[in-house]
């Protein structure tokens, strides 16, 4: 709902600026413009999504996504002791998770979500210190093959979409320890308090 009235907002000041200053035609261009470009972008992506969501889909086939999610199985059982107890919550995780390593956000968020929803289950509507865990892998997710990015990349006219690799994995490993840091450092404050 908010960010109904902040597009509304912005829109608003931008006619009245266009009106006040006489540049209502380049107003008018500029939203016309941006909108091509959008849809655009829109359709290019969603071919390349598409294609790496069919990846993804034949890796499930063949069982090349359950090998790797396998490989995350002890390192999951280690960060989340009360998830990996259900098998299905485990694999649900380690899909999500093998999803966001080759960096397909799309792809993975049906999978975090009903990791979510099994771990919720019995938490009584708060949020246990493990759920969190998965919200920030989720978020923060390591990727050795950014998919999604790549795919902007290449449809914003960039003939080396993949060249940011170091720099998306040295960002990944970062973004995810400072989140499992913060995690366990939240947790044991406030299993103090308890």
């Amino acid at each position: 709902m908010a960010m109904t009235w902040v597009w509304s907002g912005m829109v608003i000041i931008s006619l009245l600026f266009g009106v006040l200053t006489g540049t209502l035609d380049a107003v008018a261009s500029a939203a016309l413009e941006g909108a091509e470009s959008a849809i655009e972008l829109s359709l290019s992506m969603a071919g390349i999504l598409c294609l790496w969501s069919g990846v993804m889909e034949i890796m499930h086939v063949c069982g090349l996504s359950q090998k790797l999610a396998n490989l995350f199985h002890p390192i999951l059982r280690r960060l989340l002791p009360e998830a990996s107890r259900d098998p299905e919550t485990l694999a649900a995780v380690s899909a999500n998770v093998s999803a966001n390593l080759l960096g397909l956000g799309n792809a993975a968020t049906p999978l975090g979500i009903q990791a979510a929803r099994r771990m919720a289950q019995g938490c009584g509507g708060v949020a246990s210190n493990e759920l969190c865990l998965l919200v920030v892998l989720n978020t923060a997710s390591i990727q050795l093959l950014p998919a999604t990015v790549a795919s902007l990349r290449s449809a914003s006219g960039c003939r080396t979409p993949f060249d940011i690799l170091p720099s998306v994995w040295l960002a990944s490993i970062l973004s995810v320890a400072a989140g499992l840091v913060a995690a366990k450092l939240l947790s044991l404050r406030d299993r103090r308090r308890t």
